[in-house]
């Protein structure tokens, strides 16, 4: 379960700060020689930022923000499982309709691939990496994403970005 947590984690970390949690990177060993960047102040929210929107279709379609909200602790391994199952299914439909998604590298993962380019926010080398910083391939360990194309439906002016879902009150 803690890898599905991490994997999460790891995504919204990096989507909405531009850093792997320190943690998530220790406990995978990517720490750092360097010390960590100082925290940007919040950005305003614009209704144009469609990171939030993403996040509010993802919450409207699955309730993934519900998801990750809720104290899991109290339930059991299959109950678990079987939410993550539906909640899998559900953000990949969402994701597959609003995001075209491509791998970095189309390759096969654990094959050896030669290095098209060096450009560390294209590919992360791991390992006895040489001093330049530059080497002719290596083991393919992750494939990485690319976004080729973003759908997102057009948000109405009156539109509040920040609210990703409604408070919902049932009147009796």
């Amino acid at each position: 379960m803690s890898r599905i947590a991490f994997a999460f984690r790891s995504f919204f970390a990096i989507l909405f700060g531009g850093n792997l949690p320190p943690d998530i990177a220790k406990a995978f060993g990517f720490v750092e020689d360097k010390p960590q960047p100082v925290p940007k102040p919040v950005p305003v929210v614009k209704l144009s930022d469609g990171a939030l929107q993403m996040l509010g279709l993802l919450q409207r379609d699955s309730r993934f923000i519900d998801f990750f909200m809720e104290d899991i602790a109290g339930y059991s391994d299959d109950q678990v499982g079987a939410a993550v199952r539906n909640l899998h299914e559900q953000c990949r439909k969402t994701l597959d309709r609003y995001v075209h998604l491509s791998p970095v590298i189309d390759g096969v993962e654990g094959t050896f691939t030669k290095l098209e380019t060096n450009d560390p926010a294209v590919v992360k080398l791991l390992g006895n990496v040489p001093a330049s910083g530059k080497a002719p391939g290596g083991l393919l360990r992750h494939k990485g994403w690319r976004v080729d194309k973003v759908d997102l439906p057009v948000l109405a002016a009156s539109q509040n970005a920040a609210i990703l879902a409604p408070a919902e009150i049932e009147v009796e």
